[in-house]
């Protein structure tokens, strides 16, 4: 009886002589990006905690996440692109043991493509460095365009940090060596069997067709599940080979850090202040005016703004005690021109804009220091944190237009910004300067 005659069979694409034109350009995209990986990942790890690599190391961590993602959104393509039209046969002449290793190649290319940048997105997902063995939440912005957010329920899984990175830098390493395996096949078909497989994939190479001997059924799985089994072995190798470097337990996650969006709260209101002040009051100029902070980051200055913003602000020199400020800041309106620094801003360790929108600073006290030179008190609201702040400032009047600047240097340990990743200020500076600039004229 033969057990092949009742099976139903599985029609098969037809062959073609070469490539299509997606196919090709899916293929050496897909190749240039990641060969730029490979050089760009083994430098970034090893200068991201020198100072004067440490910034050039993070921005190239941004260009390789975005990266990455690009890698996994082609890979993607290409394999439904693969499963819905023909390609290449292989050169009939093939012997069986080549056959094997070409078709367990490609698999594990497929594979690693796919199980790499999965990986790297668990890794950051999780919110913590390896290399420094600390909680580390950065955002991650597309080449800037827009932010692609974390895997739901990682935040601080610090041994699945760990394993996720062992697996990607393995599987990175397993991926190395099949392009070198993979290049020395195509080398090989080109210069010595001369049977016109490299010309498949490059247009500009003359080639000719072949006839495949297709394997049987029980055989073609061979190659597919032993590719499948070279990525699954050196990723557990990877994982496995991380674990044992843990040390310590995770540290907690503070609340509001970890259930960023629990409560939902619309947008900034209006600043005002109470109907009892009646020092003159003063409309504000919002196009001549500004409130901008600066800081360094990975040993670097950064300037940043807050785009939105109101004030309420009644105030007369010569009636300093009848005056009052209320300035209310929209904290996600913060803009520093790095799109990876504007989304983690938005964070829940940092100003948790989705839960406190709003950032207030609001005046109990004004007080002359002589001439034009003038000072503040008052209090400063962020997230759940009220400190005092004192804000020197000047004040210049030119008939019913006035020109108010002032800065004041705030501790972010003390508004508690960037403390459950950054508590050491060994990324971000401890000190942040928020400079203020307003053109107003009298009601």
């Amino acid at each position: 009886m033969n057990i092949h005659s009742s099976a139903p069979v599985r029609p098969a694409l037809k062959t073609s002589k070469r490539y299509s034109a997606i196919a090709i350009v899916l293929h050496w995209a897909t190749a240039l990006l990641v060969i730029s990986m490979i050089p760009m990942g083994w430098w970034m790890v090893r200068a991201i905690n020198k100072p004067d690599t440490q910034q050039l190391a993070y921005q190239l961590f941004q260009v390789h996440k975005s990266i990455g993602f690009a890698i996994l959104a082609l890979t993607l393509l290409r394999i439904v692109w693969r499963l819905t039209h023909p390609v290449p046969a292989l050169p009939a002449d093939m012997k069986g043991w080549e056959r094997v290793l070409a078709r367990a190649t490609h698999v594990a290319f497929y594979g690693l493509l796919l199980a790499i940048p999965l990986t790297g997105w668990v890794y950051i997902s999780a919110g913590w460095a390896v290399s420094t063995d600390r909680p580390l939440m950065v955002a991650t912005s597309w080449f800037g365009l827009f932010t692609i957010p974390d895997l739901p329920g990682l935040e601080s899984m610090r041994s699945l940090a760990f394993g996720a990175m062992g697996a990607h830098a393995y599987m990175a390493y397993g991926g190395a060596v099949l392009i070198g395996l993979h290049v020395a096949a195509a080398l090989k078909h080109h210069v010595i069997d001369r049977d016109g497989v490299l010309a498949q994939m490059l247009p500009f190479l003359r080639g000719k067709g072949h006839e495949d001997h297709h394997a049987p059924t029980g055989k073609a799985l061979l190659p597919r599940g032993a590719g499948v089994a070279f990525v699954l072995l050196i990723g557990l190798v990877g994982c496995w080979l991380h674990l044992p470097g843990l040390r310590a337990e995770p540290v907690p996650v503070a609340a509001e850090a970890a259930t960023p969006a629990a409560i939902p709260v619309s947008a900034a209101a209006p600043a005002s202040v109470a109907a009892d002040i009646n020092a003159t009051a003063w409309t504000i100029d919002k196009a001549a005016s500004g409130i901008t902070f600066s800081g360094s980051h990975a040993g670097k200055p950064f300037n940043g703004r807050f785009d939105e913003w109101t004030g309420d602000i009644r105030f007369d020199p010569a009636d300093l005690p009848g005056s009052k400020a209320v300035i209310v800041v929209n904290t996600i309106s913060a803009k520093t021109g790095d799109a990876t620094q504007e989304s983690s801003l938005k964070n829940g360790e940092w100003f948790n804009a989705t839960r406190f929108p709003e950032a207030r600073f609001e005046t109990t006290s004004f007080k002359s220091l002589g001439g034009d030179r003038y000072e503040a008190a008052g209090s400063l609201t962020i997230k759940k944190t009220t400190v005092p702040v004192t804000l020197p400032f000047t004040y210049t009047l030119q008939g019913n237009k006035a020109e108010v600047e002032g800065s004041v240097e705030l501790d972010r340990a003390a508004l508690d910004l960037g403390m459950f990743s950054d508590p050491a200020a060994e990324w971000v500076s401890k000190v942040i300067e928020v400079k203020i600039a307003v053109t107003a004229t009298r009601k």
